[in-house]
């Protein structure tokens, strides 16, 4: 016992030390709290006082973000004994994420089918919160343990949000599908997570001892236990080939929730998958798996995959569903350049892809209140009776597919440009092979995202409507984020400074 006092010690300390760098989870788990037991205490006249509260305490963890972004800097460090990593990059994810959630949190309360749900919407707010805690650890996780319990926390909180509205067939059934893909795939992970903890001998992914011990053992059961952890990865980043859970959820969610789905899980994913990949990348040793050559394969195959099959889309929501896919598999070049060029480029890539890819389902619901149907070819000739609403839809597109003067087209010129620098430098082929597929992938995203322009301003209705009134801070909004994005395509610097 007494030879355990100076160890209990130093994780005493070693915990105080963490907490000033994990302020903005705490105040997440106390957000959490606070939401919840204002729904307890005010029952189903909670709703509006539940969002105002979650979209204040959103607001307050932004700012512990920015402040522990000016803190941070470029330092590294290990939070809890190594179970967490601290660094510019993750800050920055979790940035994203939290802004990006709270813009989600105004919309929940704009689709009508959610606002119909018997229970209301102050049940919800407290699952997004839970999940964006979840999503946090996804972005910080150096040790595989913290790797599973942060996917899995995040998993529970998805499923509960798709099938959220349980009296709807659709969303039952999406929550079904995404509960048996997301129990697979985890079961997969975990698999993986014990092989690679029985050949190393730790569970830390930064111990020198974790490279050493996989170095050691048989190449083909390292390479096994990779592939399923990164099994169990892709399922939160939608790549082929395990994609197939994908327009049939998105479709069968609740707009709000795709939308959530789509970009948030996405970020910290990309984030976690990062981290996970440092410690192989940075050893001279590490020569048993070739991350690179995997990568570029489903990078490939998932941009060729995404957009060729939202060609063939009409309804929007599975549209943007397989074009979130294509998105993956462009954001995936910016990984395998394992370049600090290619994360900038990745992570501004991911920031303004949130940014119009959740106004795009904003306008979704938007149309789809219009009409009465989320297929494409309903917007017909609305474009001239709705003007803020459709050329603000038409540029956020244009933003989506990467065409100037658009943030989109900055992100993916980011992209191309650090997959280039590398290339030039190895002549690695797959990189070359890469940008071209990117390059294809893009002229291809152009048929299916002017489908919508097409419909709101060149063909004409099929039978005469009378405008509906919406609230004018919609219209506002759209206008505003359709500018943003053109601001950000004129001025990137406005924003990539700071990545």
């Amino acid at each position: 016992m007494h030879e355990l006092l100076p160890n209990i010690t130093g994780q005493l300390t070693n915990i105080l030390g963490s907490v000033k760098y994990f302020m903005p989870e705490i105040y997440l788990a106390a957000l959490f709290i606070i939401v919840l037991v204002t729904d307890l205490l005010f029952g189903r006249n909670s709703e509006k006082l539940c969002r105002i509260v979650a979209c204040a305490g959103m607001v307050l963890v932004i700012v512990q973000d920015i402040e522990q972004v000016l803190v941070v800097k470029d330092q590294v460090g290990f939070l809890f004994s190594g179970m967490l990593l601290q660094n510019h990059t993750s800050l920055i994810f979790r940035l994203i994420i939290d802004i990006t959630t709270l813009s989600l949190v105004v919309y929940f309360a704009w689709d009508r089918l959610l606002l119909s749900h018997p229970k209301k919407l102050s049940d919800l707010y407290s699952i997004t919160i839970a999940a964006v805690f979840g999503l946090h650890l996804m972005t910080m996780a150096a040790n595989l343990l913290s790797v599973y319990l942060s996917v899995e926390m995040v998993s529970i909180t998805s499923y509960l949000m798709v099938a959220y509205r349980s009296e709807n067939a659709l969303s039952t059934e999406a929550g079904l599908k995404y509960v048996l893909f997301g129990a697979a795939s985890s079961a997969i992970m975990l698999y993986g997570i014990s092989l690679l903890y029985g050949l190393s001998g730790t569970l830390s992914l930064f111990d020198p001892n974790f490279i050493g011990g996989l170095t050691s053992a048989n190449p083909a059961a390292v390479s096994f236990a990779l592939v399923l952890v990164l099994v169990g990865i892709g399922f939160k980043l939608s790549f082929v080939p395990i994609h197939f859970w994908v327009p049939d959820v998105y479709e069968g969610a609740p707009t709000p929730i795709t939308a959530f789905l789509s970009t948030v899980p996405k970020t910290a994913a990309f984030g976690l998958l990062v981290n996970f990949l440092t410690p192989f990348i940075s050893s001279p040793l590490w020569k048993s798996f070739d991350f690179g050559l995997y990568l570029s394969v489903i990078g490939i195959v998932t941009m060729v995959v995404g957009n060729f099959a939202a060609v063939m889309q009409n309804n929007a929501k599975r549209m943007l569903a397989y074009s979130s896919i294509g998105h993956t598999g462009f954001a995936l070049m910016a990984v395998v350049t394992f370049t600090s060029q290619g994360i900038t480029a990745l992570t501004f890539y991911l920031a303004v892809y949130a940014i119009a890819n959740i106004r795009a389902f904003m306008l979704v619901t938007y149309f789809a209140f219009i009409t009465g149907s989320e297929d494409i070819r309903s917007y017909k000739g609305l474009g001239l009776k709705y003007p803020a609403a459709s050329v603000a839809f038409v540029i956020i597109l244009i933003s989506l597919a990467g065409l100037p003067v658009t943030a989109g087209f900055v992100g993916k010129l980011m992209v191309f440009s650090a997959v280039y620098s590398v290339y030039q430098h190895d002549h690695n082929t797959w990189l070359l092979i890469l940008t071209i597929t990117g390059a294809i992938a893009t002229v291809v995203s152009l048929f299916y995202y002017l489908k919508i322009p097409l419909n709101l301003f060149l063909k004409p209705a099929e039978k005469p409507s009378e405008p509906i009134r919406f609230p004018k801070f919609v219209n506002a909004l759209s206008v505003i984020i359709s500018l943003l994005l053109i601001l950000l395509g004129i001025f990137p610097d406005l924003l990539a400074r700071f990545l």
